[in-house]
């Protein structure tokens, strides 16, 4: 029973939880997945949610989904957590990541999930790193049923953009994760759930899942194994909507970017001041209100269209404190109290205006507490290029706030460039001001492309320091 005041716990509709529910695959196997429904759901049939990843349902994601996925069920959804087959209390044996008999029964839940008497038909997939993965690449399987997904903090490209080789060199997160999965797939399932078979299941898993980083050193090349699972090598085959979501601390923003510019579907990127994280529980902060954001996405792709997509693909870049007035786009508590310049562009050719917002008391939990308050970045209405590059430099994420070397800042930051901006030593048409801590160990670098160069989204030459 959730106890914490700042985490809402009243929704529109009442939800019931069904703590094991088995669910048939084709060949006879058995996945585990845990359901929070909406009440009345014999009479009035709801769309279907779930999340689809290894992370033992029963103990190592608990608590995280006994807050996330009943604020999704009380809106009007079905959520279901399952485990991968091998993984928690499913059957059989998890031998590596995103094979083609995890993709396949990925298409048998979302079947499943149709086929119900509670569900309208319509399934949508959410995850984040494993789960973000899977649901992109079952997406391009095209499952009737699935009408969208929401990936976090995951990857278009398994070989180059992943934790295992990057400019074709070795990562030691081959290793540590390897070592990771060792330990998850040496657990055994919960005996409540599985009965006596709970030991014998257990040895088989012991015996059978292997050392993953054995088959990953096999394959130092981009190859079929990599190949498969990477959306890049087939981006045309997602036909369902999409929005991608990562942090700038997580090692895969570069995903939102190639996913926004090579998909060929309504499609809506995010990315924030966060790590491998989802954004309501983030840190460094401030978290936002992204479950207010899975429901609007919903209820768009799944229950039928609240607005129209924008055509192009939007991406929102957001700071510690970013607030798009003239979009009303509002900020939800954050941990860190106030907020810092942003820069907010309203199209490609708009001028770029910095703003100084912030926030009001808040808990960790800010996407929860029931605030009049609810949202931070819209990603459904956004029609604007939201823009921050930034370094840190030091252990402070950013200085601290009210500082009046920031309100200077922010009052030159509207100048125009220099005439001889795109001259041989000038500035390469680009507006650039700093705001630095004393001793220079946190610097922020906030930078404008001209108007004929703002699509880029990146930084100026000139400024070898930004990546």
């Amino acid at each position: 029973m959730i106890t914490d005041p700042a985490i809402r716990t009243e929704f529109p509709r009442k939800v019931r939880a069904i703590e094991n529910v088995f669910i048939a695959m084709r060949d006879g196997a058995r996945l585990a997945a845990r359901i929070w429904l909406p009440e009345n759901t014999d009479s009035a049939p709801v769309p279907a949610v779930f999340e689809f990843i290894p992370y033992r349902k029963r103990d190592f994601t608990c608590h995280r989904d006994s807050v996330m996925h009943p604020y999704v069920a009380g809106h009007g959804y079905a959520c279901l957590r399952v485990d991968l087959r091998g993984a928690g209390d499913s059957d059989e044996i998890l031998r590596d990541e995103y094979l083609k008999q995890e993709l396949e029964d990925g298409c048998d839940v979302i079947a499943w999930l149709a086929a119900q008497d509670w569900c309208t038909g319509k399934v949508g997939m959410i995850g984040i790193s494993w789960g973000g993965f899977n649901g992109l690449q079952i997406a391009a399987l095209k499952p009737p049923a699935l009408a969208g997904i929401i990936s976090l903090c995951s990857t278009d490209n398994r070989y180059a953009d992943d934790i295992h080789h990057v400019g074709g060199c070795l990562l030691g997160d081959n290793l540590s994760w390897a070592s990771v999965m060792f330990s998850y797939n040496s657990l055994p399932p919960d005996p409540e759930i599985v009965g006596g078979w709970w030991r014998d299941m257990w040895f088989e898993r012991l015996e059978g899942s292997g050392l993953w980083l054995e088959t990953w050193l096999r394959h130092q090349r981009r190859d079929d194994y990599w190949k498969h699972g990477s959306i890049a090598e087939y981006y045309d085959a997602v036909e369902c909507p999409v929005v991608a979501v990562s942090g700038w601390t997580d090692g895969y923003s570069n995903a939102v970017f190639h996913l926004l510019e090579n998909l060929k579907v309504p499609r809506k990127g995010l990315i924030g001041p966060w790590s491998h994280k989802y954004p309501h529980i983030a840190v460094p902060g401030p978290a936002i209100g992204f479950l207010q954001e899975v429901v609007r996405w919903w209820d768009h792709c799944l229950k039928g269209p609240r607005y129209r997509p924008d055509e192009r693909a939007d991406v929102a870049c957001l700071d510690a404190g970013q607030r798009a007035v003239d979009n009303k786009l509002r900020s939800p508590p954050g941990p860190l109290g106030r907020g810092i310049q942003s820069a907010v562009a309203r199209d490609h050719h708009a001028p770029v205006r910095f703003r100084r917002t912030r926030h009001h008391d808040g808990s960790r939990y800010g996407g929860y507490r029931a605030a009049d308050d609810p949202v931070a970045a819209h990603t459904g209405h956004l029609r604007w290029k939201m823009v921050l590059l930034c370094r840190r430099t030091g252990p402070r994420p950013w200085p601290a706030p009210g500082r009046r070397r920031c309100a200077r800042f922010r009052n030159r930051a509207t100048r125009r460039p220099a005439r001889n901006a795109g001259r041989a030593g000038g500035r390469a048409g680009t507006c650039e001001r700093q705001a630095r801590r004393d001793g220079g160990r946190t610097a922020f670098q906030y930078r404008t492309r001209r108007q004929d160069d703002a699509d880029h989204l990146r930084p100026a030459q000139s400024d070898p320091s930004y990546l």
